[in-house]
């Protein structure tokens, strides 16, 4: 019968990440045990392979751009603190959580949660999303449910409602900006990491 402080002494590194991160020392518990399932070998670290073992991964269509995101960097592996680190853009926003005006913006923050779903669009990673980049997400997260035209129309009307300087692509400024009457803070939330 172990407790949340027993089991927290395991975790490398567990007061860095969870004074940089915010998560609760419970959370932290939860996640470093999914993490070590995940880590079937016990390297230490996840893969690609890794991850797709995650169920809902697997049949989701952006599921391989979600598994990426956790090796932006280019490794070939992640981490515990990597792990979580992605994980905390989708810790919901604690609106009685007073923030120190001196350190950095947190993770769960809007203008940190942006970036994950525009690096899902972005598939060459150039800071702009482009017509044919739009398309592309589109199609696979839709499938055949519409047609070819339709989808056509939809990513037309999309990158124009959004591309306010003309040149045929969103930046990143530019999806913030198209974003900004959305509730990013709790979509971008999952409950259960707090």
């Amino acid at each position: 019968m172990g407790s949340c402080s027993s089991q927290a002494t395991t975790i490398p590194d567990v007061d860095t990440i969870r004074q940089e991160i915010g998560f609760s020392q419970a959370s932290l518990v939860r996640l470093y045990r999914r993490f070590r399932d995940l880590d079937r070998n016990k390297k230490g670290y996840l893969c690609r392979r890794d991850l797709r073992q995650i169920g809902a991964l697997a049949v989701n269509p952006l599921g391989d751009r979600i598994i990426e995101s956790f090796f932006a960097d280019g490794s070939y592996s992640v981490d515990f603190s990597g792990f979580v680190r992605v994980l905390a853009h989708f810790r919901p926003v604690d609106d009685e959580e007073i923030q120190d005006p001196k350190a950095p913006e947190p993770l769960n923050s809007r203008m940190n949660k942006l970036p994950f779903p525009f690096q899902l669009y972005d598939l060459d990673r150039d800071g702009k999303i482009s017509r044919h980049e739009m398309l592309q997400v589109l199609q696979v997260m839709v499938g055949v449910q519409v047609t070819e035209e339709q989808l056509e129309s939809i990513t037309d009307g999309t990158v124009q409602e959004a591309d306010e300087d003309g040149d045929g692509a969103v930046s990143f400024l530019e999806f913030v900006k198209s974003l900004e009457k959305m509730d990013i803070e709790q979509k971008m939330s999952i409950r259960i990491l707090k």
